[in-house]
């Protein structure tokens, strides 16, 4: 398939209607993994990519090292990639734009933009850049997971910037730690028909509830990263302390892991 049609294949996913389940990955192997156990579409997780690099969160990671992991993921996965890219890893939009077109140029689809502490108006700019190229653009709205402003004035706040992002041209909006019920119906309502883009956290409500609420996407952030790294200190510190290789033998996978790549 050529990236133009994953391009509306991955548009498609988010039509009114659907539902995307977007889990993240961090590597081409880890993708190739998600994509073997179903998944439409795959996202990377900006955090979990620098992290298997060696770089904090936080457009530490150079652009040159995002481009080489979108090339080494497209080679060995079949579906729709979009690129969780930070702020852009820059503060200049026209940088934006210039990264964000290598991302495009390398397969990638889609991609995140947040706004993070910055002005809206810095991620508007950022948005027309990205534009430019023929991105998905998913405009991410930080305000409940940066706590920008108090909680209750969090939906007003979440609102106003939706709908600059919109004006700005943003294909879809997402919101990270909004789960609520209500609120989630609030701001689906009010961005419609763009997809409303939520996070995985402890205690969310199911796939199926999410879209009776109005959400169209649920992303799995770092999180699967996360639980990646956590069983991998678990099991490494117990082995350093006792060389313990049973522990190590009860979560190893055990399929044909070489066929699984070969066959990319």
């Amino acid at each position: 398939m050529t990236r133009d049609e994953h391009a509306a294949t991955f548009r498609r996913l988010h039509a009114p209607g659907e539902f995307l389940i977007l889990p993240n990955a961090w590597d081409a192997g880890s993708a190739r993994i998600i994509e073997s156990c179903g998944a439409t579409a795959i996202a990377t997780s900006s955090a979990a990519l620098a992290w298997a690099h060696g770089y904090p969160d936080g457009d530490a990671l150079p652009p040159r090292l995002v481009v080489r992991t979108i090339e080494e993921i497209v080679r060995v996965i079949g579906v729709p990639l979009s690129v969780d890219s930070e702020g852009g890893y820059s503060s200049d939009p026209t940088i934006v734009g210039q990264n964000l077109a290598d991302f495009a140029s390398a397969g990638a689809v889609g991609i995140n933009l947040e706004d993070g502490e910055a002005s809206p108006e810095l991620l508007c700019a950022k948005i027309a850049e990205a534009k430019r190229s023929d991105l998905f653009v998913n405009a991410r709205v930080d305000v409940l997971l940066k706590k920008l402003v108090p909680r209750e004035r969090a939906i007003e706040e979440i609102l106003g910037r939706a709908a600059r992002y919109r004006e700005a041209g943003c294909d879809g909006i997402f919101v990270p730690m909004l789960a609520d019920p209500e609120e989630i119906r609030t701001v689906s309502r009010a961005i419609d028909p763009l997809p409303l883009n939520v996070l995985a956290t402890p205690g969310l409500a199911t796939a199926a509830e999410l879209r009776s609420f109005g959400a169209r996407r649920l992303s799995a952030g770092a999180s699967l990263a996360r639980a990646a790294i956590g069983l991998t200190k678990q099991l490494a510190t117990g082995f350093l302390a006792a060389g313990n290789s049973d522990a190590i033998y009860e979560h190893a996978d055990r399929t044909d892991l070489n066929k699984l790549y070969a066959d990319k």
